[in-house]
């Protein structure tokens, strides 16, 4: 998480000192990132993406990432297709909504 703070540059004091609970939050846009892992084992290219952040990630919280394809559409020599996604914390709450438009390459 330190990394990504030094990688982005977002060393937000939310992000570099610990709460009251005593862990740090989690970049809203690292906790994104979890369903880059899905993209990519679809070969899927994002052209839009949209998410609204539900509630902060903290470090040592698990996060589940459900995607669902809710619209593919074959064209010529790829599938259009939008994306609809939906993280979960470890008490199954939602922490992350999200949306993507994008094609999958046949």
């Amino acid at each position: 998480m330190l990394q990504f703070a030094e990688l982005t540059g977002d060393k937000g004091n939310h992000h570099m000192e610990p709460g009251e609970n005593g862990r740090l939050m989690v970049h809203g846009l690292l906790t994104a990132s979890i369903g880059t892992k899905i993209g990519g084992d679809l070969n899927y290219i994002a052209r839009e993406m949209v998410s609204e952040f539900v509630r902060p990630v903290f470090a040592g919280d698990i996060i589940i990432c459900e995607v669902i394809l809710s619209q593919v559409e074959q064209q010529k020599e790829y599938k259009k297709v939008e994306i609809k996604s939906i993280y979960r914390n470890q008490n199954g709450k939602e922490v992350l909504i999200g949306s993507s438009k994008g094609i999958i390459r046949d």
